[in-house]
């Protein structure tokens, strides 16, 4: 059997994209939903706690196009905690016109084709670099952009039957490319193997939005995404303050 990569896990992770039923909201009363709107204010004011007490992180993104309109993207120490924040907002009166459209469960992760360059010996957990991958800060950039990945398994290009010392080489490699884009893009990798229908989610954010467009353009030159590589849809969104989110509401 060939040797299976380890990994490193932090917080588990839920993109959880909403689409907005407009004409079922437009029948609603300006009394009753600013009303909901404090509800939902109230709740994101008790999700700033958990923040703040280093128990988690959350934003929220306004998706551009037809796949979704709202992203609420949550980290939580457990599984447990991250159904908790949904059935939480499921609650809200205006969850009734929040309508699923997709989500994605995972949880980051550092692999040991990087964790043991990064480490160094000792704990990895302990590691200051180590854990910043692991229980990121979200940042408040004006973009995100989503896509979830999986290596392909053809009989010809099988990521799974390459030796561990050729997938660490370009996996390096790969990795060589994001770091060209240090203090532009910050990325988040969720490891969704056993919890989701990819095997990977990944997560940028960025000020300019065409530094999604670059980065992902020069990594599908390379060895591992150009042979490797299949990727499901990619959405992307701009930045939506909390106290924002009665002018989006706005009709």
């Amino acid at each position: 059997m060939n040797e299976a990569v380890k990994t490193l896990d932090g917080w588990f992770s839920l993109h959880d994209f909403r689409t907005i039923d407009w004409p079922a909201l437009r029948e609603v009363s300006p009394i009753e939903r600013d009303a909901m709107l404090n509800e939902l204010q109230n709740f994101l004011g008790d999700m700033d706690i958990t923040k703040k007490m280093g128990e988690g992180e959350h934003t929220i993104y306004s998706i551009v196009g037809q796949k979704a309109d709202l992203l609420f993207f949550t980290l939580r120490p457990t599984l447990e905690g991250l159904n908790e924040v949904e059935n939480q907002l499921n609650k809200l009166r205006i969850a009734d016109y929040l309508l699923p459209a997709y989500s994605y469960v995972s949880v980051v992760e550092l692999s040991n084709y990087l964790a043991n360059h990064m480490a160094k010996g000792g704990d990895p957990y302990e590691n200051k670099h180590v854990r910043e991958r692991l229980y990121p800060e979200l940042p408040a950039r004006k973009h995100i952009c989503f896509y979830p990945m999986t290596k392909r398994r053809s009989l010809s290009d099988n990521w799974y039957m390459l030796p561990m010392e050729e997938r660490q080489t370009m996996i390096r490699d790969h990795g060589a490319i994001g770091r060209t884009y240090a203090g532009k893009i910050k990325q988040i990798i969720g490891g969704s193997i056993g919890l989701d229908d990819f095997e990977w989610g990944v997560t940028l954010f960025a000020d300019d939005a065409l530094d999604f467009k670059r980065i992902v353009t020069e990594m599908r030159f390379d060895e591992s995404s150009a042979r490797f590589a299949e990727f499901g849809s990619f959405l992307i969104g701009n930045y939506v303050a909390a106290d924002a989110l009665p002018n989006f509401f706005r009709i």
